[in-house]
């Protein structure tokens, strides 16, 4: 048998813990019939399961039959990916042909007689979402680790359009924090300050130890140990399952948690702590560092050791957490939230 967890990243995991209550909201919300928001945005730190998720609403989505459900990257010119892909679906063509929709002067698909073709992509969509919704069909489109980049921009500000013209084209966005920020910071895309946000918190303990316990056939002192290794951290819950299973497969034995540090450190450093540290701004780093070396430690003592003014702390302190690198549940206190990041971090210190 395969093993059921995961190392990489962008795939469903075969064994992953759903995150029920925050996929339940979003697809109620699309799916009411007078929803509530046209949009949302999943954000978390690497490896949060923002992807898993992602794609499990997807999946629900795609079983409904009037959702048309569209994945689109970054990367590319959204606009016309969400047009031609629409244009070029068997099932709804022929609403399209029949009413005289004429693409080719974008380059999708073929002149139709006695037809103007259309050269503006967003005049395009416009007709396109117009007839949809003649037929009651929804479109969801779903885009997979939002950048500032010209694809994002133009496309969000010519969704803000479409949206006010109440056409049913809905929006699901996962992306990491930082990048979020500087989006929605654009002048012309203010309005994406009040799309909802989802930020992926940890995960149950007790729904991880539950999970070892059924998947590896542990022991509940070694199940709980498991998962207090991995502080809820997700990828963290992939990797130590992966490495137990692997070990158990292979070896027929593991003689504990304690086998697994070296190659669970190996891995969440690889993978995903050594771009994380080396990604923060100098002072955010100056904040981690502190943690590293002291463990928890009281908001003024950091305040104090980098001679930051209340209102600074507050915000390095708020990005660190958007972000899902500290833990400010005890008042007045900042301490690291992944596993295992202040043994793995300090050999980066200077």
């Amino acid at each position: 048998m395969p093993n059921p967890f995961t190392l990489s990243f962008g795939i469903e995991p075969r064994e992953y813990i759903s995150r029920t209550q925050q996929t339940s909201e979003i697809i109620n919300s699309f799916m009411s019939e007078t929803p509530s928001n046209y949009m949302y945005m999943l954000s978390g730190i690497r490896g949060s399961g923002k992807t898993v998720m992602l794609t499990n609403i997807i999946e629900t989505f795609e079983k409904e039959k009037d959702w048309i459900v569209i994945n689109v990257s970054p990367d590319v010119d959204i606009l016309n990916a969400i047009a031609a892909n629409l244009y070029s679906r068997k099932s709804i063509h022929t609403l399209f042909t029949n009413a005289k929709i004429d693409l080719s002067g974008l380059g999708i698909g073929i002149s139709i007689e006695n037809a103007t073709p259309i050269f503006d992509i967003s005049v395009a969509l416009e007709e396109l979402l117009t007839e949809l919704k003649k037929k009651h069909y929804k479109v969801l489109i779903a885009i997979d680790e939002i950048v500032n980049n010209n694809n994002v921009k133009v496309f969000t500000g010519i969704y803000q359009i479409l949206l006010r013209k109440k056409l049913p084209l809905f929006l699901l966005m996962t992306g990491l924090y930082e990048n979020i920020n500087v989006l929605q910071n654009e002048k012309t895309l203010t309005f994406l300050y009040r799309a909802p946000k989802i930020y992926l918190e940890p995960l149950s303990s007790f729904s991880i130890a539950q999970s070892y316990k059924s998947i590896l056939n542990v022991d509940e002192s070694t199940a709980k140990e498991m998962a207090k290794l991995t502080s809820g951290y997700a990828y963290a819950y992939q990797v130590l399952g992966y490495l137990y299973w692997d070990k158990i497969t292979e070896k027929k034995k593991c003689g504990g948690v304690d086998d697994l540090i070296i190659d669970y450190d190996r891995t969440l450093s690889e993978y995903v702590y050594e771009k994380i540290w080396f990604e923060l701004p100098d002072t955010e780093k100056k904040i981690v560092s502190l943690l590293v070396e002291n463990g928890e430690m009281k908001n003024k003592e950091i305040r104090d050791a980098l001679s930051l003014s209340d209102s600074q702390m507050s915000v390095y302190r708020d990005r660190l957490k958007r972000k899902g690198l500290i833990d400010v549940s005890r008042y007045g206190y900042l301490a690291l939230n992944l596993p295992r990041f202040d043994a793995i971090a300090k050999f980066w210190i200077d």
